[in-house]
């Protein structure tokens, strides 16, 4: 007797304004880490696709950077444009906000959303609630600022209610063979990954301000059975940042490559020889050239 139940393959768009855990909510679906996450808001730069694959479906999660209105540079007018762009053509939006805060900022994304794709309300951090009491009348005042097709408070640190957020995306999907292999976890490729994991230590292990000034291009990146050999050059824009990244005697940079190249090991699950230098290029974030290199453009 054939089964009624149809597999299900589709896209899920992951919107938010920054730093309300929308990267940790896609490593937490996927169980492995694709998409940087730091205190840091505005961690995330690019569109990048998670792919989780069960029995039942494939979804295809697009993280999305946070839409922000602090930095006015060429790649943040690009970034928030990725963000508009990546919303038109998914079969569902997950609007992520943290418990018990909505906001301007929020209020701003959410009028990003188009009309024509249902939106699931994601109210992350509910694990760091001191009053669970409050969360809800907060999601029966969240029900009145837009229509959700569904609210879902979830941790996404803690792993907590990521399968009935699974379960409530998977009816909007239509019925589709899986667009990708069931062992694929990411559209991206090994030298975007590891370019975002240098960044990522940049974000964790230097000052507040310069770690948004600042990107990483993989120069080469070689593969063989049991080695992996990676040299990449962390771009900066003012000469004064390059003593402050590279650490007296050299130690805060071969930190963040130490980190880097640990966490690297582990997704690639091989060896890695990591290689990073710091080469000033002035005005990088306006400069075209420079943002098509990095795949802003």
């Amino acid at each position: 007797m054939q089964s009624d139940i149809q597999f299900r393959t589709g896209y899920a768009a992951i919107v938010g304004r920054p730093n309300v855990g929308k990267s940790t909510l896609l490593n937490s679906l996927i169980r492995q880490k694709i998409s940087i996450t730091s205190r840091k808001a505005q961690t995330t730069r690019y569109r990048i696709n998670g792919i989780l694959t069960d029995q039942h479906s494939q979804i295809i999660f697009v993280d999305t950077p946070g839409f922000q209105t602090r930095y006015k540079n060429r790649m943040n007018t690009v970034m928030n444009k990725v963000v508009a762009q990546s919303v038109q053509d998914v079969d569902v939006v997950l609007f992520v906000i943290e418990a018990l805060r909505f906001d301007e900022q929020d209020r701003l994304v959410l009028e990003l959303l188009p009309e024509t794709a249902p939106v699931i309300l994601v109210v992350n951090k509910i694990d760091q609630l001191t009053d669970k009491n409050r969360l809800l009348p907060f999601l029966d005042e969240m029900s009145r600022q837009y229509g959700f097709s569904a609210m879902i408070p979830v941790s996404a640190a803690g792993q907590i209610q990521l399968t009935n957020l699974v379960n409530a995306i998977r009816p909007y999907l239509p019925a589709n063979p899986p667009f990708f292999e069931a062992d694929e976890i990411t559209d991206r490729n090994v030298r975007f990954i590891a370019a975002e994991l240098i960044r990522e230590k940049l974000f964790r292990l230097i000052g507040d301000e310069i770690p948004y000034s600042t990107s990483v291009i993989v120069d080469q990146f070689v593969e063989t059975e049991k080695l992996n050999t990676i040299y990449a050059t962390i771009l900066i824009d003012k000469p004064g940042q390059k003593a402050i990244i590279i650490g007296r005697s050299g130690e805060k940079l071969k930190l963040i490559s130490s980190q880097a190249r640990k966490e690297m090991e582990i997704l690639f699950n091989k060896k890695v020889y990591l290689q990073v230098w710091v080469k000033v290029r002035s005005g990088w974030a306006n400069d075209v050239h420079v943002l098509k290199q990095l795949g802003h453009e």
